[in-house]
């Protein structure tokens, strides 16, 4: 017996849904890489899950903008309003300062030079002369810099050193009026003491009469 029709409809099962979905998509990925390498067709597949998850496939020597723009240009729909067509006349335009930016530094870093006319090389040359310039009259600002810095970190040192001499002479002088203070008190203190004798008892005056 043949596989029953099935019917086109939304399968409520949520479960079988999933399953289902998994199988056609492989299946219609599976048959775009196919077409695409039998037949040298430029095929594009995007396709969206009810959960927004996103899968796609692309033939390898082509992407999807360009397949985009393609189908745009066959079809006569347009895919981008103006917003957008001006934002990609933007993006054209960076792209192609930024190649004439990237020619210009090999020029400066002296490549690509044998074709130019001598117009364009003076040109170069005089670009390079001011850059010269202003890097020379950078290092001058530099090492002055570094001269005043030094000349500051020199007078701070010096200051560094008076104070500190300042200091060992007052502690100098500090000690040596603490040892005269100690001294005078010692002085003083001695002469404040009665003095006192002591008898020899083998002083002749006080030795008893035999």
């Amino acid at each position: 017996m043949g596989r029953g029709k099935i019917e086109i409809k939304r399968i409520e099962n949520s479960t079988n849904r999933q399953v289902t979905f998994s199988k056609r998509r492989n299946g219609i990925i599976k048959k775009a890489k196919e077409i695409s390498v039998l037949c040298n067709a430029e095929v594009s597949v995007v396709i969206f899950s009810s959960a927004g998850k996103l899968y796609e496939f692309c033939s390898p020597r082509t992407t999807l903008p360009k397949m985009l723009e393609k189908y745009q240009n066959n079809s006569g729909k347009k895919l981008w309003d103006a917003k957008h067509e001006s934002l990609q006349v933007e993006i054209d335009r960076l792209k192609k300062e930024n190649d004439n930016m990237q020619i210009e530094l090999r020029h400066l870093r002296g490549e690509d030079i044998g074709q130019l006319p001598p117009k364009e090389l003076i040109a170069i040359e005089e670009v390079l002369q001011n850059g010269l310039t202003t890097l020379r009259d950078k290092q001058m600002d530099f090492w002055r810099m570094l001269k005043r810095n030094g000349k500051m970190m020199e007078e701070e040192n010096k200051m560094l050193a008076f104070r500190l001499h300042q200091q060992d002479v007052a502690m100098t002088v500090g000690m040596r009026d603490l040892e005269l203070g100690y001294h005078q008190n010692d002085r003083e203190f001695h002469q404040q003491m009665p003095m006192t004798f002591r008898v020899q008892p083998n002083h002749p005056n006080l030795q008893e009469n035999k």
